[in-house]
């Protein structure tokens, strides 16, 4: 299930693990455009119906970890509606081919997270389109990397918690009564919740707040049948990387400092978020999963 399992392969050399070249793009970032591209499943990934039927919204759909989570969840059987940034439509329209490819309905569902009223009608509007929802993967966020607080912008930090906290309140909030029993909510934290960089004060105390957040909204949803994990990734290599998430003298080395010396790739992540959705997880809420490379949490 998930990747090809016919032969084993070292983690170390499975996946890119040179320098990375500088480049830099103006957020969002477009991934078509990187260098070199990040792996999100698209030749790699087989699924087995595991969510055959099943009705997800991914936000942050077009590129990274989103976008290896929507190939995912359409090969496993389910139709899917992604959420992003209109500038990032060139990405979003590769996924909906890719969707479509498998045989699933894709909706595409352009808007800005920061914008209450668009957040709080997105689960309404994935909900009509797809006839249903039963999985929401939160994975957008913003992340911009910043040396010193003295430099950190109040309008810098409270872009960053409306799109990573704040939009997470309002998204559940309208979702939760369209949701039935069995229905999976998976929420996206980082490393950063347990080891925050300095360069990243705002984007990492987000992290931890998602984390706290999750799992207090799983106890409360619990009774309703309806399951919350969270996803805490390391190092991946995405557009939110290369648009300002690291200073450009960290890029080349990014994720060289893990135990399996290189950095993730979204297609690591999406078997994770396939479980987290699936019925194989039943008996799993409240938990937090790290795909970090080595650098364990906590």
């Amino acid at each position: 299930m998930g990747h090809d399992q016919t032969r084993l392969q070292n983690p170390l050399t499975r996946y890119y693990r040179e320098d990375y070249p500088q480049q830099k793009q103006t957020a969002p970032g477009i991934q078509a455009r990187m260098q070199p591209v990040p792996d999100c499943g698209e030749e790699s990934y087989t699924g087995s119906g595991r969510l055959a039927g099943r009705k997800a919204l991914v936000t942050g759909g077009d590129s990274g970890i989103g976008r290896a989570a929507a190939i995912a969840y359409a090969r496993e059987g389910a139709d899917v509606a992604i959420n992003y940034l209109p500038a990032e439509e060139e990405d979003a329209q590769a996924v909906k081919a890719l969707i479509e490819a498998a045989g699933r309905k894709a909706v595409l569902l352009p808007g800005d997270l920061s914008d209450e009223h668009f957040a709080r009608q997105l689960p309404h509007q994935a909900h009509q389109a797809l006839d249903g929802l039963d999985i929401l993967a939160l994975v957008a966020g913003k992340q911009v990397a910043v040396e010193e607080i003295k430099a950190l912008t109040t309008e810098q930090v409270v872009k960053t918690y409306t799109i990573n906290v704040f939009a997470l309140f309002w998204i559940v909030q309208e979702a939760l009564p369209l949701l039935p029993a069995g229905a999976s909510i998976i929420t996206t934290s980082s490393i950063q919740a347990y080891q925050p960089s300095p360069h990243l004060l705002d984007y990492a105390s987000t992290k931890a707040a998602i984390l706290n957040f999750s799992r207090g909204l799983a106890k409360q949803v619990a009774p309703q049948g309806v399951r919350v994990n969270v996803v805490a990734p390391g190092p991946i290599w995405t557009p939110l990387q290369i648009s300002g998430g690291q200073t450009q003298d960290k890029l080349p080395k990014f994720g060289q400092q893990t135990p399996l010396k290189r950095a993730g790739q979204p297609a690591e992540l999406a078997p994770v978020y396939v479980y987290l959705a699936s019925e194989e997880s039943s008996y799993v809420t409240a938990e937090v999963h790290g795909v970090c490379g080595g650098e364990h949490l906590g």
